[in-house]
């Protein structure tokens, strides 16, 4: 049971790969386990995969040995450096991937590497697909993401049976596009998240109650889904993760790296309150937690 491009995908044919199964990784596989999806597994600690593999989800012991049974091979880690090793390593899915075969990165990852496994993976008479997602573990585990797609477009369009599973897929064009919309997603996110930061401390600072402060202002051109998602969570110092702050440091990074394509200060300023996230010790607690940098920069406990 098989199906490379260009056969039709099917559920029951149709075999899985699936490299990533953190917070959002082991949600997302999930729903296409659900669908009924033939599903293999990878991991470096195999013991985070027993909930999948109660779901019906089969290992592989390397990236190469999970392509070489795989039709439609997903990544989705934490930064670059694993998309490098995991696709383009000597033990890497395109070292496995058969003729026909399909690469998925959904990583948050630079565009450049996402045209550099595109050309690897052409090479190879496969293809390579970068599709970078928004909408954090709550997305993930409500199949809501919005995924964003770079490549070629009769390949994302063959893909959509399965990729409908965990969202809503926008085609961005050639190769590299998804990852470059991710970026500019994220610099309207970091933007908004300090925005609404700064807006929260200030009516701290002149004696307002914060959660009232929201509720005056929502509807008006201060309100956005960031403030809708973040904004009560701000207010009671309730910083649980639904996107890691290290992450969007790396988002924005790759932000700075893109300077060929734009001047991004509004960018830089925002990576640099992150970043006093990071500093402070509090990279693996959500986005929102920006505001505890601005409190301590105006003495706020």
């Amino acid at each position: 049971m098989e199906t490379p491009y260009p056969k039709l995908i099917i559920p029951s044919k149709t075999r899985i790969g699936w490299i990533g199964i953190g917070i959002m990784g082991s949600a997302m596989v999930s729903h296409i386990l659900d669908a009924g999806y033939l599903v293999t597994v990878y991991a470096r600690d195999l013991r985070k995969s027993k909930d999948l593999q109660t779901k019906g989800a089969r290992t592989a012991n390397t990236p190469k040995e999970l392509a070489e049974t795989s039709d439609v091979v997903f990544t989705m880690v934490g930064n670059a450096n694993d998309v490098r090793s995991l696709l383009l390593g000597s033990d890497g899915v395109l070292s496995g991937l058969k003729p026909g075969g399909v690469t998925v990165d959904m990583t948050s990852s630079q565009p450049a590497l996402a045209r550099e496994i595109y050309a690897e993976a052409r090479r190879r008479n496969c293809y390579a697909i970068d599709a970078p997602v928004s909408g954090g573990d709550a997305g993930a585990r409500e199949g809501k993401l919005t995924i964003f797609a770079g490549g070629d477009s009769e390949i994302v369009e063959w893909l959509s049976p399965v990729m409908k599973n965990m969202g809503t897929v926008r085609y961005m064009g050639a190769a590299g596009k998804g990852q470059s919309c991710k970026i500019g997603n994220q610099i309207c996110v970091g933007s908004n998240m300090v925005g609404l930061a700064e807006g929260m401390v200030f009516a701290e600072k002149a004696g307002l109650d914060p959660v009232k402060w929201l509720e005056a202002v929502k509807d008006g051109a201060a309100g956005s889904a960031v403030m809708r998602l973040f904004g009560e969570m701000m207010a009671e110092r309730d910083y649980k993760a639904t996107g890691f702050a290290e992450y969007i440091v790396k988002d924005l990074g790759m932000a700075a790296e893109e300077s060929d394509v734009a001047a991004m200060p509004g960018a830089a300023l925002s990576k640099q309150l992150f970043s006093g996230m990071v500093a402070n010790g509090d990279g693996k607690l959500g986005i929102q937690g920006v505001v505890s940098v601005i409190r301590r920069l105006n003495g706020i406990s």
